[in-house]
């Protein structure tokens, strides 16, 4: 099997990767539980929103539902007025992921899934999405993932290698879609656990490993390592190992390197005493 050459770009997906997205949000407090269930799941919401990702404006959505189940008009007005409410700020560590990404010197962009009419609610909401370089947005488009039309725009429109190309999404189909249109796609569980992913394929990032609940990002550091304590009391304070051979260091001798700090630590200063 031929190796891939080094990541030079990685794309992102953003709804509940970078931008926590819960289509019930819009609803609290303004429909019943009921209306609301059988808009979101009875009527199949899903495949619904998905044509207007695929470039369908609300207005023209309103007729068909007009049309097809009237019953669900309301529900979707609700919807589209405050879609805002939908988005539920940004994905924890997500943020912190794409500054250390940015600062490595990575390429990044964004491959969503949005309505072109609402995707200016985005960045609020999460303004990582500010540092990325560009968004492919469906609807703008009018082709979405999975189809594999989108990754071909992706890739000709930015001038992508997808061979060194990491696409990230939560969603196991686009995934797929990702990985046949020859890119190497990841599917999105957690921020930290993509963040190992992309440490373990060379990317020069911090790894972020939590032990015993405190969490320390990890770097490579000469011919060892460098712990910074981020859920300490004192910020930049942290310690360093390395080793003689200058060897990477196995993940569970990290964590053990970790406990032993912690159980130097004086808790009432945070400091080793």
């Amino acid at each position: 099997m031929s190796r891939r050459p080094p990541i030079s770009t990685v794309v992102f997906d953003l709804g509940n990767v970078l931008v926590r997205w819960d289509p019930y949000g819009p609803f609290v407090g303004r429909l019943s539980d009921r209306a609301t269930r059988a808009f979101l799941a009875e009527f199949d919401f899903a495949t619904f929103n998905h044509r207007q990702d695929a470039g369908r404006t609300w207005a023209e959505a309103r007729l068909e539902l007009e049309r097809i189940a009237p019953e669900h008009v309301p529900a979707m007005d609700v919807y589209v007025e405050h879609m805002a409410d939908s988005l539920l700020g940004p994905v924890p560590g997500s943020h912190a992921l794409v500054q250390d990404l940015r600062d490595a010197g990575i390429r990044l962009l964004g491959l969503t899934n949005w309505s072109a009419e609402t995707f200016h609610l985005a960045e609020p909401a999460a303004p990582a999405i500010g540092l990325l370089e560009s968004v492919l947005v469906s609807g703008r488009e009018r082709v979405a993932k999975p189809d594999p039309a989108i990754f071909a725009l992706l890739t000709d429109r930015y001038g992508l290698d997808p061979a060194s190309t990491v696409f990230v999404d939560d969603a196991p189909g686009n995934v797929t879609a990702g990985t046949a249109a020859g890119f190497d796609a990841i599917r999105f569980t957690s921020a930290e656990d993509l963040r190992a992913e992309l440490v373990e394929r060379g990317i020069e990032i911090p790894l972020h490993l939590t032990v015993d609940g405190e969490t320390f990002a990890v770097r490579r550091d000469g011919v060892g390592d460098r712990f910074d304590w981020l859920s300490g009391p004192n910020p930049g304070y942290g310690f360093s190992s390395s080793r003689s051979d200058g060897a990477a260091t196995d993940p569970a001798d990290l964590e053990a390197a970790i406990r032993a700090f912690l159980a130097l630590v004086d808790p009432a200063t945070g400091y080793i005493e």
